[in-house]
């Protein structure tokens, strides 16, 4: 795979001049098609089982709280051992969660306790997936000015994944069946499985630790929280999951009940959100270093807050569908700014427990949301929670400005 060596500073697809990286962006392509079809599967099929709200905020709540809890191990061996090797590893068990949940369905057997189960041990993986695939970029590419371009691409991939995962999982859960879906989640993991096996990276042999594993944890803890910048980017991350990310759990019931449509719908509505995060990532693909990050994440906390806001005000499909696409431009714009910001300004032999961080910030916190949320909308309805989150939102963008004071360390250079 050659690419060619001299593209400019600002050409969106410089990164992948990185063979290695080039690799891991085609193979995690195929991959996270797969995922976001069963993400928007899951969902659907949680809510057909037993239409309730509050049971699709404990799905996810129980999907994702291992972030919370684990990823912090997570990062400190990220910052020991080998990435690639853990990175393959997680790679081949979420492949055999995705295959049992397959048979489960396939063969008529599953119940929202197996569902609830498989649920949590992928959320065991992702904890230790997630820190160490941020921190593992890096070490894809031979030259660090290239880092900020492959986070903006490797968003840019994971939204692509969410136009077309929800969108061929609609279809597919009314030709096929749930069961299907999962079945292609499974297969598509060979694909990354295969760019990590075919990558060349130089020996890095495992560090010996040398402390103890809450002596790591203790110092980057007092590393994140000593940095202004580090520990108000965090803060205003955990926010907005905590508050911008529920819509997605509770997109079945905007789809089913205030929408009066069905999975087609919902695939739409996830269509649309993933295009909006799709020209979020390539709005960014193309600006360097030069870009005000912190400008960008005061706006896109703020855009999300709005666009929240509209979206549970709308009875409409076609409102619903453009509303939806500043949402999902506003929470992916979000995102990358402020991973990047926290990459370009970390210490090396940190980044995996700050990313770690970075991870449970921004999605350890997104269960608590989506209980919180699920069992909010019982009882208020999903439009009124989702109207809070929205004020929430905006509030946060409004805190972090203030507290930021924007100062110039903070600005990459």
């Amino acid at each position: 795979m050659r690419i060619a060596k001299s593209l400019s500073p600002t050409h969106p697809f410089r990164a992948l001049k990185h063979r290695n990286y080039a690799l891991f962006f085609f193979g995690q392509g195929i991959s996270l098609i797969g995922t976001w079809m069963q993400r928007i599967t899951i969902g659907w099929l949680v809510y057909r089982l037993t239409g309730s709200a509050l049971m699709l905020g404990t799905v996810s709540f129980a999907t994702q709280i291992p972030t919370l809890l684990l990823a912090p191990f997570a990062g400190v061996l990220a910052d020991r051992m080998n990435k690639h090797r853990l990175l393959l590893i997680t790679q081949i068990l979420s492949m055999l969660q995705a295959l049992a949940l397959a048979i489960l369905v396939l063969s008529e057997q599953a119940q929202i306790w197996h569902i609830i189960a498989l649920g949590s041990c992928l959320g065991i993986i992702n904890a230790f997936d997630m820190p160490v695939r941020q921190s593992f970029i890096i070490e894809m590419l031979e030259s660090k000015a290239d880092l900020g371009n492959a986070i903006a691409l490797n968003s840019s991939l994971v939204n692509g994944g969410k136009i077309l995962g929800p969108s061929i999982a609609g279809m597919l859960i009314l030709l096929l069946g749930e069961g299907m879906c999962f079945l292609l989640n499974g297969l598509s993991y060979i694909a990354v499985i295969l760019a990590l096996l075919a990558m060349r990276l130089p020996v890095q042999p495992a560090l010996a630790p040398q402390k103890k594993i809450w002596l790591e944890l203790q110092e980057g803890y007092h590393y994140a929280t000593s940095s202004p910048t580090i520990r108000s980017v965090l803060t205003l991350v955990a926010l907005v999951s905590l508050a911008g990310m529920p819509y997605i759990a509770l997109m079945p019931v905007f789809a089913g009940t205030i929408l009066q449509g069905g999975p087609d719908t919902l695939g739409y509505l996830m269509f649309a959100n993933g295009a909006g995060s799709l020209i979020a990532s390539a709005f960014l693909t193309t600006r360097a270093g030069t870009v005000k990050i912190v400008y960008l994440l005061i706006f896109a906390s703020s855009l999300l807050g709005l666009g929240l806001i509209l979206f549970s005000l709308s009875t409409q499909f076609w409102l619903s569908l453009a509303v939806i696409i500043s949402v999902g431009f506003g929470l992916m714009l979000h995102s990358v700014c402020s991973n990047t910001l926290l990459q370009t300004v970390v210490a090396d032999n940190k980044r995996g427990r700050i990313m770690s961080f970075y991870t449970m910030a921004n999605m350890g916190t997104t269960p608590l949301g989506n209980l919180l949320a699920g069992a909010v909308a019982n009882d208020w309805g999903a439009g009124p929670t989702i109207f809070v989150c929205g004020i929430c939102c905006i509030l946060g963008s409004v805190i972090f400005a203030w507290q930021a004071k924007l100062p110039k360390d903070v600005l990459p250079h």
